[in-house]
């Protein structure tokens, strides 16, 4: 699954322990996410759309390698 979370963690200029400390979970996972080695859990996903104001959709696309 492709995502945007490095581009929208960069363009708020945090990152990747600020953004793992603002979703309660490790830099590692952070990093998995952005590389694509995890797909994060429903709830997750959630809190990292709200968090950026933008839709799971716009976030995380399906499909995409």
């Amino acid at each position: 699954m492709k995502n945007h979370v490095r581009e929208l963690r960069a363009e708020q200029g945090w990152s990747q322990a600020d953004l793992g400390e603002q979703l309660d979970v490790s830099r590692q996972t952070v990093n998995a996410i952005e590389t694509g080695k995890y797909d994060p859990s429903l709830p997750l996903a959630f809190k990292i759309a709200t968090l950026f104001g933008h839709s799971i959709e716009s976030i995380f696309v399906p499909g995409e390698e």
